[in-house]
């Protein structure tokens, strides 16, 4: 199997020894596996864009709000090996801004750092330096005498000057005048309720923290522009960068072939790509920039703290009146970055009267953006918690409560599920944990000093596609190569792709070879939103059919050969040969010489159902328009799962383990269950992460973060996570795709931390509602 490593000179690698020759669902060792632990694998801080490239650091603000009254250069340019320093004394309007990307633009913020002297948010990129060498450039930041103008800034929820705006504005991605879900008569259902729940729940800030550090490496040559950057959309970087500099996008080649983490960090562009290929064309030379750890919290984006207040009323059999949903999410000053979460939470459970509501709230912070699972993660965990408060006031079983609140139709609109086997996955699940063994009561199951304490709770997660589009070419020695530029973020695309042309056009593994990550090659969605193994697995079978095609219909046409006249439906390729039902087979070199000359090449393009006919186009701009969810006017698209957890709490010290978590999925088709039980399971783990361990910490009077490393930016280590269960549940969606493709990347992690309090709760009797979930919160209780 081959590999693009990004090495012009790298060799095909041998498949794996348990590389399978069926395709689709056969568990298989990720093929790019070994160039990867060779070192062979390139990724952004790899390319140095040619000879003698300069090095670049970024000098970053040190308050939240004010203005630059003066930057003296002078010590900064007397350290040897410096080139160039870019402020906005000679930037100014060279880089323009560029919108927001939930807002049909490119970029995770409209905050131009070097556009002015004007200071948004602590961390804002204030100056590049260009040196030599990465020590000098350093050095010669942090010699730069930067005198500030500093105003009080507004850091979060509770800080005086931030300002709300945006009630009821429409969902991300919805259509024009569309407002947030609701139905019936909400507020006079809760009023009028039997049982009911009125709380308050809170999420934190949380930074991605991918492995990778923020990269760019940026080249011209006679005028066109090659960046080398971790991209999960290099289409969209293309098109941006282009819109900012000025320039024809046909100019710009971006270049990806591999992420080190992204989780949707990668996603839009940022404001330092622009910089850097500025800097290479003030120099005359590449210029390459790795940022610190540190910078990384500021310069890219990050998961906005929520608020949430849940209200539920039922019946005295579980049955929800009224469900009333309205969350408040932190972004900066200029930008309505929102992610609206109640588009999903109110369509969980069947209910008559359903209400909600989302408002902004602007402070002094760098610009969130996409984290993920970015609504469902902090949204179901109110809605999730809210539940099992719910089920503890009826005196009822949280999977029995869900089970009454179960339906085949979304509530708002009342469109139809392709598939939903929500409580197959709690029974499975719950099976699988012992939960018929659970006593109901807080604090009845101990184990000597350890209180035992059982939750679960549901996830969900849109099942979304987008236009994408492939070329693949068939030599007559019955190799394969397939191209699109989609992205490797870790979650196996370049096995996914190979699977599919290995099972629609019955060659084996190792005679695929795969090619991603670069505008050079035929367009693909932006790797986010659990899309692309459906969008992109869907187009290449499209080439591959249409090649398929093309040999069996010539064998039909051939009058000499064994398959003249034959019915096409007869003909299949598997194994290196051309076969019929009957048992007459022929080689597939054969066969394929009666089709072409030459090799056989096919480009595809694939517009799932909702998107509008002219939805490659987009592609080609670096937008293309993810549809399914409840974005759809006809159906509804989702994945389910239950999430199980058992947790131990001390009883004197009140420190939290988490032993044992069972999740049961249903995501339809599953391409390959080695790789996407991982990515399950490094979901269920961050889902806990998230409840017990993660937060970005705020100092509310300098609006600044305090712990931005990995040292105190805390996360599971291996004795924090003992015994992990991921279970698939068999499921045929044919309606979401022709392959029956659901996402699963991000299905993992929604839930949990919601599974994980309910747990707490059933341990102490203390329900948390402000994650994490730490030990002073037990204490206090």
């Amino acid at each position: 199997m081959a590999v693009t490593s990004g090495l012009p000179e790298a060799t095909p690698q041998p498949a794996p020894a348990d590389a399978p020759k069926a395709g689709i669902g056969a568990p298989t060792s990720r093929i790019d596996a070994r160039i990867k632990v060779m070192g062979q694998a390139r990724y952004g801080s790899d390319f140095d864009g040619g000879s003698q490239p300069a090095h670049a650091y970024l000098a970053t603000s040190r308050i939240a709000r004010g203005a630059i009254t003066s930057i003296d250069q002078t010590a900064a340019r007397a350290v040897p090996g410096v080139l160039e320093i870019l402020t906005w004394q000679n930037v100014g309007d060279r880089v323009k801004p560029g919108g927001i990307m939930s807002d049909k633009g490119y970029m995770g913020s409209s905050i131009a750092p070097l556009a002015s002297a004007r200071i948004q948010y602590s961390g804002q990129i204030l100056a590049v330096v260009i040196a030599d060498s990465f020590e000098a450039a350093r050095e010669a930041a942090e010699r730069l005498d930067i005198v500030y103008a500093e105003e009080t800034p507004s850091a979060s929820f509770d800080s005086p000057g931030t300002m709300s705006g945006l009630a009821h504005p429409k969902p991300p991605g919805s259509d024009e005048g569309e407002e947030m879900p609701k139905v019936g008569y909400a507020e006079g259902a809760f009023a009028a309720g039997t049982v009911k729940i009125d709380q308050h729940y809170e999420t934190p800030t949380q930074h991605h923290n991918p492995i990778e550090l923020f990269t760019t490496t940026a080249s011209w040559t006679s005028g066109k522009l090659t960046v080398w950057e971790s991209s999960q959309n290099v289409y969209g970087f293309q098109n941006g960068l282009a819109e900012q500099l000025g320039m024809s996008a046909s100019d710009i080649r971006v270049i990806s072939p591999y992420i080190g983490g992204a989780f949707g960090s990668r996603g839009s562009l940022t404001q330092r790509t622009a910089l850097i290929a500025l800097a290479a064309k003030m120099t005359g030379r590449p210029v390459r920039l790795e940022t610190t750890r540190a910078q990384g919290f500021t310069i890219a984006t990050y998961r906005a703290e929520t608020r949430h207040h849940i209200r539920l009323a039922a019946d005295r059999n579980g049955k929800l009146q009224a469900l009333i949903h309205e969350g408040f999410e932190i972004s900066s000053r200029p930008d309505d970055y929102k992610v609206a979460g109640v588009d999903a939470s109110t369509r969980l459970y069947a209910c008559p009267n359903v209400g909600s509501n989302v408002t902004i709230v602007h402070a002094d912070r760098n610009t969130p953006g996409f984290m993920r699972a970015p609504p469902e993660l902090p949204y179901l965990f109110a809605l999730e918690s809210a539940m099992d408060g719910l089920a503890v006031a009826l005196l009822m079983d949280p999977v029995e409560l869900r089970r009454v609140n179960d339906t085949m139709h979304e509530p708002i609109k009342g469109l139809p599920y392709t598939s939903r086997a929500l409580m197959p996955c709690f029974d499975a699940a719950a099976a699988k944990f012992g939960w018929s063994k659970r006593t109901p009561a807080p604090g009845s199951m101990r184990d000597g000093d350890w209180l035992i304490g059982w939750g679960c709770a549901s996830t969900m997660y849109p099942t979304q596609m987008g236009a994408a589009s492939a070329r693949v070419t068939m030599t007559p020695q019955g190799t394969v190569k397939v191209q699109t530029a989609s992205h490797e973020i870790g979650q196996g695309v370049y096995t996914v792709v190979a699977l599919t042309a290995v099972q629609e056009l019955g060659v084996a593994l190792d005679k695929v070879s795969v090619e991603l990550g670069d505008t050079d090659l035929p367009p693909a969605p932006g790797s986010g939103g659990s899309n692309s193994t459906a969008s992109v697995c869907n187009v290449v079978a499209k080439a591959c059919r249409e090649i398929r095609d093309r040999i069996t219909a010539a064998a039909i046409a051939a009058p000499d050969g064994a398959f003249h006249r034959s019915d096409p439906k007869t003909l299949m390729l598997s194994d290196g040969m051309l076969r019929d039902t009957s048992g007459r087979s022929e080689p597939l070199s054969a066969a394929l010489s009666r089709a072409s000359a030459g090799a056989i090449e096919a480009y595809a393009e694939n517009i799932p159902h909702g998107v509008p006919a002219d939805g490659a186009r987009g592609l080609y701009k670096g937008q293309g328009k993810l549809v399914g969810g409840a974005k759809m006017k006809d159906r509804i698209q989702f994945a389910f799962g239950a999430q199980f957890v058992e947790v131990r709490v001390n009883a004197m010290t009140r420190e939290v383990r988490a032993p044992r978590v069972v999740g049961a999925y249903a995501a339809g088709r599953i391409v390959n269950p080695k790789t996407a039980k991982s990515q399950l399971m490094g979901g269920q783990i961050w889902g806990l992460s998230s409840a017990l361990h993660e937060a970005t910490e705020i100092d509310a009077r300098e609006a600044r973060y305090t712990n931005a490393d990995l040292a105190e930016y805390l996360i599971p280590v291996n004795a924090d996570i003992e015994e992990v269960e991921t279970i698939f549940l068999p499921e045929q969606d044919h309606l979401v795709n022709d392959l029956g493709i659901k996402g699963i990347g991000e299905l993992g992690n929604v839930g949990m931390n919601a599974a994980v309090a309910n747990a707490v709760y059933h341990a102490t009797g203390v329900r948390v509602r402000q994650l994490p979930i730490r030990i002073e919160k037990l204490l206090k209780a």
